[in-house]
């Protein structure tokens, strides 16, 4: 008599951490944007963790430049392969500036979102706000939550 004996080895699950860059010296939302101070203006974005999140990233619309909006009002859309995501005011103020750049190279925000990828730029109407943003060690522990 012949007896086959299989032995089943449990594979084991590596989990690995995505290292994310989370620059220490930007402010940050729950909705993932990041906001640079310069002066009485903010230079926005998204994180490298929404962009991720998103994927290829091939369209942005920006039409509220010149516009005073309201913290957390919608400043625009961005658009990837699978879906459109409103991107909203991370502080309230006026829209003055659109990175036109990401009219004709919209990946730039999934090659350098804390650089070249910047989306617009806005003139703070009240900079008392920025102290209800996350800073980076916050911001850490909201995507690995």
């Amino acid at each position: 008599m012949l007896f086959l004996i299989f032995i089943i080895k449990p594979e084991r699950h590596i989990l690995k951490k995505s290292i994310m860059n989370i620059p220490e010296n930007l402010k940050y939302t729950k909705e993932h944007e990041w906001v640079k101070i310069e002066g009485d203006t903010g230079i926005i974005g998204i994180t490298e963790f929404a962009q991720k999140e998103l994927g290829d990233i091939v369209f942005i619309d920006v039409e509220t430049v010149g516009e005073a909006l309201e913290i957390e009002e919608s400043f625009g859309t961005i658009e990837a392969v699978k879906t459109v995501s409103d991107m909203f005011m991370p502080l309230t103020g006026e829209v003055i500036e659109f990175n036109e750049t990401l009219e004709s190279n919209p990946e730039t925000v999934n090659q350098d979102p804390y650089g070249e990828g910047w989306i617009i730029k806005m003139k703070l109407s009240n900079p008392s706000e920025i102290d209800d943003l996350l800073d980076s060690d916050a911001y850490k522990e909201l995507i690995e939550a």
